[in-house]
C-alpha cells in the first residue's frame, strides 16, 4: 500500500498536532515556491507589478478621501 502524502501509517501513539504542523510547513514550502516561480516568469511579475500599483493606489485615494492624512 502506498500513501499519497509521503506520511507514516498512524500509531496508537501518535500525535495529531505534529502531523498537522508538518502538513502546515509544507504547505508553507509550496506557497512560497509558487511566489518565486510566478516572480520568474515575466506575465507573472508584471501581474504581481500591477496588482501592487492597483493597490497602493487605492489605499492612498481611501486615505486622502477620508481625510486621514
Amino acid at each position: 500500500m502506498t500513501n499519497p502524502d509521503n506520511s507514516p501509517p498512524p500509531a496508537k501513539e501518535d500525535w495529531q498536532g505534529f502531523r498537522e504542523l508538518d502538513r502546515a510547513i509544507a504547505e508553507n514550502r509550496l506557497t512560497a515556491y509558487s511566489w518565486k516561480k510566478t516572480w520568474a516568469d515575466p506575465w507573472g511579475k508584471a501581474g504581481l507589478i500591477l496588482f501592487a500599483v492597483l493597490f497602493l493606489a487605492f489605499v492612498i485615494y481611501v486615505v486622502i478621501y477620508d481625510g486621514l492624512l
